[in-house]
């Protein structure tokens, strides 16, 4: 994988050095653009899957889902992004009975977000398995890259970023 990458760009990009914010314009589940910049009073939690319809997927996915209250309590927006095209998003989506997490589509040009961190696999066509916190100018404050097959532990994550905001 090129974690390598990763953090390159973590270090252009990451707090205090920034050169650029983190800008994206991507559709989500509904088809609705959603924009970095619409979140001006609130962080953002860009968790990367490799793709719908997946178990590991749908279980990361739910568990941004069913503790979404409590990202918001900490001005935390979680937003799920994958290479999967919006009709795919929107079934899976109902699938799942997702009612209150976005999951973006990162479809074209090809998972062009995930590339811009470092996170496109170009062997799988997929992003990793992360997860990228951005301030409220969009500058990352940290990042987690975890294995294909593993779903990131919430409980972890949300310790994690309380930690980061104080």
């Amino acid at each position: 994988m090129e974690y390598e990458k990763m953090a390159s760009l973590l270090q252009q990009y990451g707090r205090g050095d920034a050169i650029m914010a983190v800008q994206f314009t991507l559709k989500d589940q509904s088809g609705s653009d959603v924009e970095r910049t619409q979140f001006t009073r609130d962080y953002v939690l860009l968790s990367f899957h490799p793709l719908a319809w997946t178990s590991v997927c749908e279980k990361q996915m739910l568990s941004l889902e069913n503790n979404y209250h409590q990202f918001r309590e900490i001005r935390v927006v979680p937003l799920g992004i994958s290479v999967d095209a919006v009709p795919t998003k929107k079934a899976w989506a109902k699938h799942m009975n997702l009612n209150n997490l976005s999951i973006l589509s990162d479809f074209w040009p090809h998972g062009a977000l995930a590339d811009m961190l470092g996170l496109f696999l170009e062997d799988r066509g997929t992003s990793a398995r992360a997860n990228v916190l951005l301030d409220l100018e969009g500058e990352i404050v940290f990042s987690q890259t975890c294995e294909i097959s593993k779903i990131p532990d919430v409980e972890d994550l949300l310790h994690r970023i309380k930690k980061e905001l104080g």
